[in-house]
């Protein structure tokens, strides 16, 4: 398939198709013609490539355990060096104190919004209601 018919199906720019390309998080055949062209199991591929993105794993790391992906949500890792263990336990660190602190803000606004709607949802006269 082309580039647009992949970024279609996955909900992908093909600008940030091009980004996973660059980066080695996909590879995409040559024609003759110069074209791309992307083989039918990219379309889980690039949807995990974009769910680790959305986790916080930068691409650097995604290039390495890209190929231990059995598919979606699966990681299989049949040999994992120290150093691969070492980088995931620090990302997950990382990402549980992402999750904490958007915890934190969530529920600030929260207790906030239920301040400013009052008892009843609506505004207390201070501030403006906000609706959903």
């Amino acid at each position: 398939m082309r580039i647009g018919e992949l970024s279609e199906r996955t909900g992908i720019p093909r600008r940030l198709l091009r980004y996973y390309e660059e980066q080695g998080l996909i590879t995409p055949e040559r024609r003759e013609n110069g074209y791309r062209s992307y083989d039918e199991g990219l379309v889980d591929r690039v949807q995990q490539i974009r769910g680790l993105l959305d986790a916080g794993l930068p691409t650097r790391i995604i290039k390495q355990i890209l190929p231990c992906l059995d598919g979606p949500g699966a990681i299989h890792l049949p040999d994992p060096t120290p150093e691969m263990l070492t980088t995931l336990e620090l990302e997950l660190d990382r990402m549980t104190r992402r999750i904490d602190c958007l915890a934190r803000n969530r529920d600030a606004i929260a207790a906030y919004l239920e301040v400013v709607r009052g008892d009843d949802g609506r505004s207390t006269g201070g501030g403006r209601s906000v609706e959903a």
